[in-house]
Formats: structure tokens, C-alpha cells, sequence
């Protein structure tokens, strides 16, 4: 089979690799479940706040494991990369089953699962990327998106198995499922070969304002422009991260809904963000990835004005910003894989990409953490709708500047 065809084995592949990776949205499951065994069967005095300590290390250890898997993948390509690391995701969620404690549950699903999804997660991306030069804002798009759409997917399935046995098991029994499934399909993995171009397609010189050379990681941090993409990235992706963060505790206090409606909200915007990493990967192949990420950032603002003027029950405005700011967040995931490889040359892309995520890892920390500390200090969330506005403001500005340091490259 040539390489045109096998291509497209390596994309559903890896697929099906960040579909099981994306189970990480499915904490918030685990995390109730795993609260009420803490109490209730070892007589601790836990809340899912205490717990949330886990989600947040799981996420932040990920770009470690992203640049250092990434290099690996660069060199020797994805199948030991993607396999060590879908083990340690599994065998972390495995282990989680077993636990006692919270610091019990920081080491093996925050430390161990954390930095094996770090590691395979960013070598898929890239190797799929690099199988398709001609259509990389579309495939970043797909497999964001369907690690993304995990968070519609898995809960529902996770539930169930917690409803009928208990948080232990599901943890044990999803764990060795994950391991099966993730081994099974990197055997389908292969390295894309240095310079291959798919039958027709003839790379443009420049593309967007994108140099075609392959910069190493060194090369990239020299650079003007990869410090203004990163700082856009955190400016795009601020938004969506305070929202996610705390959707649910969003609709709940603000609109009013209930437990099972503000649950509903959730999922709409999960489903409109692995929308927006489709759409707007395939929208920046036509029109170029500054132009997209140009009207992602407007997006955020229209998507924030209507969260600002939200209140009880205005159910309707709440899901259409909900929707907007989830196509516009999507955007900036679907599109940065591309991008970044547009821009610094795909040879050295996982390492290079892994870098460019700490954008990401700062609108993670800090999106969150302003959301939740200005609800704590006045009881709203309008403040924190602003300081987002601002944020998507700035991210508009970076693009100017970014036009301005690629001109006439």
C-alpha cells in the first residue's frame, strides 16, 4: 500500500488513540465516585475540591512529556513514543484504582497518567500533521477534535460503569481497556518520511507569511514570531479554559439551572468545541491560519458579550455564548498543530509543538484560576467576562503584529 493511502490508516489510527487520551474530561466522573469510596468505604472526610488538585497536576505535567516525547517521535519515530506513552495513561488510571488517598491519586493519575498523555497526545498530533502537508489545518482539526469530543463520548459510558460497580473498578477496568485499545492501534503507526508530498500536491514557496525552512527548537526560540504565536495562543485559548473550567458552576449560579440542565450545557459546549477544531482547520487551509485565528478572537468577544449580559433564566443567550466561545477555543486547538508547523518547518514539529503548548498550559492555569477567584470575591462572574474580553482584545493585536514580523518573508 503507498503511502497516499496508507496515510489516511495512520490518521483513524491515531484517532482512536486521542479518543481514549481525551478521557481525561471524564475526571469530573471519577472525581464524585471516587469522593463518595473515600468517605463512605475508608471513613475520610474528602470533597471534590480536594480532589481537584489531580486534574489540575494531570494537565500541567503534560507539556514536559510533549516536548521530551516529541523529540523521540521527531527522531525515531511515533510507534514507541505514542505506545510507552498510552501504557503510562492507562497504567496511571489502572493504578488509580487502588487508591487510598489523594496524594495516592496525584502520583498515579496526576504524575504517571498525566505524563504518558502528554506524551502520546503530542506525538499523534504531529505525525498525522506530517502525513498531510497539503491539508494540515484540517487534520489538526480532526485529531484535537476528537480527542475534544471525548468529553461527549466517555462520561456517559464511565457512569454507567461506576453506577453498577464502584469508582475502583471503573478506574481498573478503564485503565486495562485504554492499554488494549491504544497498543492495538499504534501498530498501524508509522514515521512519515522526511520531505513526502502526496501524489498533485507541489508546496507553495510561502504560505501565509510562512517560511518553508525546518527550524530545530533552538532555531524556533530565536525567532520574533514564535514568542508573539505563543503569547496568542494564551490569549486564545484564556478564554475557553475559564469557561470549561467551570461551565457547570456557571450555569448553575448564573442562569439557574439545575444539576442535570447546567450537566446538558456542559456537553453543548464540548460538542461546539470539537465543531470549531474541524471548521476552522479546514477554514484555515483556504483562507490561512492568521486569518482564522483572527476571527476566532472576534468570536470570543461576541461569545463573552452575551455570558456578560446573561442572568436568571436567560437559558437561550447563555447557549449561544456558550457555543461561540466553544467554536472559538476549538479554533485555536485545531488550527495551532498547523500552524506551527507551517510556520517552523514540519521536520522537528513534536518538539517544536510541545514548546508552543505552554501557551496553552498558561491559559490553563490562569483562566481558571482568575474565574474562580473573582466569583470568590464578589459572588459574579461579569469581571472575569471582561478581563477574557481584554484577553481576546490583545489576542487581535497579536495577529496584527504577527503580519507585521512575517511581511515580505
Amino acid at each position: 500500500m503507498n503511502l497516499d493511502k496508507k496515510r489516511w490508516i495512520v490518521l483513524l489510527a491515531g484517532c482512536f488513540i486521542n479518543l481514549c487520551l481525551g478521557s481525561i474530561y471524564a475526571w469530573s466522573v471519577f472525581s464524585s465516585a471516587m469522593t463518595e469510596y473515600f468517605n463512605t468505604s475508608l471513613g475520610m472526610n474528602v470533597t471534590p475540591g480536594d480532589l481537584a488538585i489531580v486534574y489540575t497536576i494531570a494537565n500541567s505535567v503534560g507539556p514536559i512529556t510533549m516536548i521530551s516525547g516529541g523529540w523521540f517521535n521527531d527522531k525515531f519515530g511515533p510507534r514507541k513514543v505514542i505506545l510507552v506513552g498510552g501504557i503510562m495513561w492507562g497504567l496511571g488510571m489502572f493504578l488509580s484504582g487502588f487508591a487510598t488517598s489523594v496524594g495516592f491519586l496525584i502520583v498515579t493519575y496526576g504524575l504517571v497518567g498525566g505524563l504518558g498523555l502528554g506524551m502520546a497526545y503530542g506525538s499523534t498530533i504531529s505525525t498525522c500533521v506530517k502525513f498531510f502537508p497539503d491539508k494540515r489545518g484540517l487534520i489538526g482539526g480532526i485529531t484535537t477534535a476528537v480527542y475534544g469530543m471525548s468529553s461527549v463520548i466517555l462520561p456517559p459510558i464511565v457512569t454507567v460503569v461506576v453506577k453498577n460497580t464502584d469508582a475502583t473498578f471503573a478506574f481498573k477496568v478503564v485503565g486495562i481497556a485504554f492499554i488494549i485499545l491504544i497498543a492495538a492501534s499504534c501498530i498501524f503507526l508509522e514515521q512519515c518520511p522526511e520531505g513526502y508530498k502526496p501524489a498533485g500536491y507541489e508546496p507553495a514557496a510561502k504560505a501565509g507569511g510562512a517560511t518553508l525552512k525546518n527550524f530545530d527548537w533552538k532555531g524556533m526560540l530565536k525567532t520574533p514570531v514564535f514568542y508573539i504565536m505563543l503569547l496568542l495562543l494564551t490569549c486564545g485559548a484564556f478564554t475557553g479554559m475559564m469557561i470549561i473550567s467551570q461551565a457547570s458552576a456557571v450555569a448553575q449560579n448564573m442562569i439557574g439551572m439545575t444539576t442535570v440542565a447546567a450537566s446538558l450545557a456542559v456537553s453543548v459546549l464540548a460538542l461546539f468545541n470539537a465543531i470549531g477544531r474541524i471548521v476552522a482547520g479546514f477554514i484555515s487551509d483556504k483562507i490561512g491560519r492568521i486569518n482564522t485565528l483572527t476571527v476566532a478572537c472576534a468570536l470570543a468577544i461576541v461569545g463573552l458579550i452575551c455570558l456578560f449580559n446573561c442572568g436568571q433564566g436567560t437559558v437561550a443567550l447563555f447557549y449561544v455564548g456558550l457555543s461561540v466561545v466553544g467554536i472559538s477555543f476549538g479554533s485555536f486547538m485545531g488550527v495551532y498543530p498547523g500552524f506551527t508547523a507551517d510556520q517552523f518547518g514540519p521536520k522537528n514539529n513534536s518538539v517544536n509543538y510541545g514548546i508552543m503548548f505552554i501557551g496553552f498550559a498558561l491559559a490553563g492555569y490562569f483562566g481558571p484560576q482568575i474565574m474562580r477567584n473573582i466569583f470568590a470575591s464578589t459572588n459574579a462572574y461579569s469581571n472575569a467576562f471582561i478581563i477574557a474580553i481584554i484577553f481576546s482584545v490583545v489576542g487581535i493585536v497579536f495577529t496584527c503584529l504577527y503580519r507585521v514580523v512575517t511581511r515580505g518573508r
